[in-house]
């Protein structure tokens, strides 16, 4: 298991940064409200080494999100996931994990994107980017990026690096 382990680690370490996760990706920014979750069983770490190696599959990511998710809505009084979005706090219920766009960026890095529908009628696609380490699923940030359909901003590359942009 551990060759299996340190191959998949390095084939990710060498590959990630280089392929685009999904014609859209990595965006650097200070955390938000950072939150930790604990991930499904199926996570392995390597014991040996001083830093951490983790084996993390796209269905550990996708199970451990939808853990997060409903933790926290169960957790709110209207038992609602809550987003901040222009000043206002969403009440959304989850509608879709959209497990096609679960990227790793390497290092630990993940993007999630999720459908969600608001108390107030209206579809909300929300970007997530979290780390996972030890065990640990922590959102670093969540921005709203689709109102019923339509963007609120873009993702353009620029020299590697995926940034937000304006809507043209």
């Amino acid at each position: 298991m551990t060759p299996r382990l340190v191959i998949s680690v390095s084939v990710g370490l060498v590959f990630g940064p280089v392929l685009p996760p999904f014609a859209a990706g990595e965006h650097p920014s200070l955390p938000q409200q950072p939150q930790l979750q604990q991930l499904p069983r199926g996570t392995t770490t390597s014991q040996p080494s001083s830093a951490q190696t983790m084996e993390v599959s796209k269905a550990d990511i996708s199970a451990g999100f939808k853990k997060y998710i409903d933790s926290s809505a169960k957790k709110s009084a209207d038992k609602k996931f809550h987003v901040k979005y222009r000043g206002k706090d969403l009440s959304l219920n989850l509608i879709k994990v959209h497990d096609d766009r679960l990227s790793s960026l390497g290092a630990g890095k993940y993007f999630a994107c999720v459908d969600m529908k608001g108390t107030d009628g209206r579809i909300y696609d929300i970007d997530f980017f979290m780390t996972v380490s030890a065990r640990n699923l922590k959102i670093t940030e969540t921005s709203v990026h689709k109102i019923n359909g339509k963007p609120l901003y873009n993702w353009k590359e620029e020299h590697g690096v995926w940034r937000k942009v304006r809507v043209s």
